[in-house]
């Protein structure tokens, strides 16, 4: 059975994420069989693995880091919220339904089988095994059925390292009194601390470090510094969705839905020269765009009426109508449709009115698409009209069907019409023939010439993981972590 180590944080956003994905490379370079492991994660990104499965995509990026396919074995709870208090619960990759917090809060516990049966299949076929928590471990108010942090780690007898982030400032009071709070018999089973996202010279912080170890009676296993390396985040507290200049030869504006989900889609365009995007929620910051992307939402309806509502449905439509490529991916290519409908109060209810830019329309089943896919793009009129024949991968995660009147868009579905189209494929910007073709197009466009590199998001994301591990060891304690692993709790 494999040996694990857990990795938790003084709170949401400290870095666990990325820290997991680092140590499976690491522990993969090494020569280990890793895997990475949440029992519970609540996020709006996700990934289709091979078999079908629906996971945090963060699970799927640190699967990909530890160099083996990504399986809901890795993430057996996902939480999709749908409102402010609701979520669709995904377990073991499948839908289980909606729930409202209040109820899952309750039934929670009953999860446990699923998450030890996923655990314990993973412990057999691996060496190691990270665990990432989630949130913090000393949210007193929930801590009786706690499933994620200090009560999946005396499930699995994992030793722990606690994580404080020292950009967003108190890492003393993060870490210390995050230790103060935890129960005699959790404390013990922290067995070092990180310090993440360290900005300057590290040197300076040796008294810090000094006064945490003093202070905590823990070792420090790691001062990380803040490491630029373009990984996508997991969720909306993600900093690149705050991005709102325009400073790049190609304006690429996203817009903000409240319920934005796989916005990793449009990662792929951070890596080309000259390229800005930037994300937004008012009509008033649109501008005058290059081109406007509509990403997905796990509540097609209600976005669609915030649309309309905040002024942002009238000027997307006065942007198509003037000329500018318009691409929605997912429930953005459902806003862009004639009508959608949800009759069987699969999200949220009811039917509206789309922006109309596609002739296409969508109802809501129960039944849930999940699949990975690859395909071409089809011989396509107007703007797109660059992408005919161009082969695409991505995935498909939907609850609606769209039926269109016109030609698909792709193999795989989709529709176009003048400059605006959309598809179900998340991810379809990811090959270097799709983002490439796009952007010299864009280029082209204002009578320039783009003579920047293309490269293929899975083989660039690759690199961009080898960064982090690189600067992950380099700043922390491997002897000191083998040593906490073998020992255990």
């Amino acid at each position: 059975m494999a040996k694990s180590i857990m990795l938790q944080g003084t709170m949401s956003n400290v870095g666990k994420s990325f820290l997991t994905a680092a140590l499976c490379r690491i522990f993969r370079q090494d020569g280990y069989s890793v895997a990475p492991f949440k029992s519970q994660n609540m996020a709006l990104n996700s990934f289709i693995t091979p078999d079908g499965a629906e996971i945090g995509r963060a699970q799927a990026l640190q699967a990909e880091a530890a160099g083996i396919s990504p399986s809901a074995l890795t993430n057996p709870i996902l939480l999709k919220p749908t409102t402010d208090v609701g979520s669709q619960v995904i377990v073991n990759g499948k839908v289980r339904g909606n729930m409202r917090a209040a109820d899952y809060f309750r039934r929670k516990k009953e999860l446990i089988p699923d998450i030890m049966t996923a655990y314990k299949a993973l412990s057999s076929q691996h060496d190691i095994i990270v665990i990432e928590g989630a949130g913090s471990p000393v949210e007193l108010n929930l801590k009786a059925d706690d499933i994620v942090n200090m009560g999946l780690a005396e499930l699995v007898k994992s030793p722990v390292l606690l994580v404080g982030d020292i950009d967003r400032g108190g890492v003393f009071a993060q870490l210390i009194g995050t230790l103060e709070l935890l129960e005699k018999e959790e404390l013990s089973k922290v067995k070092g601390l990180v310090v993440n996202k360290f900005r300057g010279d590290i040197s300076l912080f040796q008294d810090g470090i000094s006064i945490l170890q003093e202070r905590s009676g823990k070792t420090v296993a790691g001062v990380i510094p803040y490491i630029s390396c373009d990984i996508e985040d997991e969720d909306s507290l993600s900093e690149k969705l705050n991005a709102k200049s325009a400073d790049g030869v190609i304006d690429i504006a996203v817009i903000r839905l409240p319920k934005i989900s796989n916005f990793s889609d449009l990662d792929v365009f951070s890596q080309y020269d000259g390229v800005s995007v930037r994300y937004v929620t008012r009509a008033s910051e649109l501008g005058l765009p290059d081109m406007l992307m509509i990403p997905g939402t796990k509540s097609t309806i209600a976005d669609m009426k915030w649309l309309t509502e905040s002024g942002l449905a009238e000027a997307i439509k006065k942007l198509d109508y003037a000329g500018t490529p318009v691409f929605g991916i997912c429930g953005g290519y459902q806003i862009m449709g004639r009508t959608i409908s949800d009759p069987d109060n699969s999200e949220c209810g009811g039917s509206i009115e789309g922006l109309g830019l596609l002739e296409c329309d969508t109802v809501f089943c129960t039944n849930k698409q999940q699949s990975q896919v690859s395909g071409t793009l089809s011989d396509v009129s107007g703007f797109f009209s660059f992408l005919s024949g161009a082969e695409f991968y991505g995935y498909e995660v939907h609850m609606g069907v769209t039926e269109s009147t016109g030609t698909p868009l792709t193999t795989c579905g989709g529709a176009y019409n003048g400059n605006a189209a959309g598809c179900y494929v998340h991810g379809i910007f990811d090959s270097a023939e799709v983002s490439g073709r796009l952007i010299k197009a864009l280029y082209e466009r204002r009578g320039l010439h783009y003579t920047g590199s293309c490269i293929d998001r899975r083989e660039y994301r690759d690199s961009q993981l080898d960064l982090l591990a690189d600067s992950v060891r380099n700043n922390i304690n491997m002897e000191l972590i083998y040593r906490i692993i073998e020992e255990g709790v």
